[in-house]
């Protein structure tokens, strides 16, 4: 399981990079792993304003239909939407050309309630072992 240190984590397995005032998000290697094969993203409009928690889109799967939940609140500015044509992306490169939003962070301060790699990955092993 792949699991960068510079990025942050929540329990929904989503991960966030902090690029300025901005969140570029996505989901993890591990997320993408149990899903299987993507085949379906759907995401929202750029514009929309998202509250921490709230689901922001779909992925479909091969083996399932997963919400996706934005990790803080904000302003969607940009969605991936090469992920229409091609969802496998999410599957091969997740923290790359896999992203799926990047939003406007309403405070900045939110992001140090997420989770780093080494708790992300703590959390990953009990959910394993359960």
């Amino acid at each position: 399981m792949q699991l960068p240190d510079d990025l942050h984590y929540t329990t929904e397995h989503e991960w966030l990079r902090l690029e300025g005032q901005d969140a570029v998000i996505g989901i993890t290697d591990f997320a993408q792993e149990s899903l299987g094969d993507v085949v379906f993203v759907e995401l929202p409009q750029p514009g929309t304003v998202l509250k921490a928690g709230q689901t922001f889109g779909v992925v479909e799967s091969n083996k399932s239909v997963s919400d996706l939940f934005v990790p803080v609140a904000g302003r969607v500015v940009a969605v991936n939407d090469a992920l229409r044509d091609a969802p496998e992306t999410v599957n091969s490169d997740p923290y790359g050309g896999g992203w799926m939003i990047r939003i406007a962070v309403e405070s900045v301060d939110a992001v140090a309630s997420l989770l780093d790699a080494e708790q992300y990955r703590s959390h990953v092993e009990r959910e394993q072992s359960r």
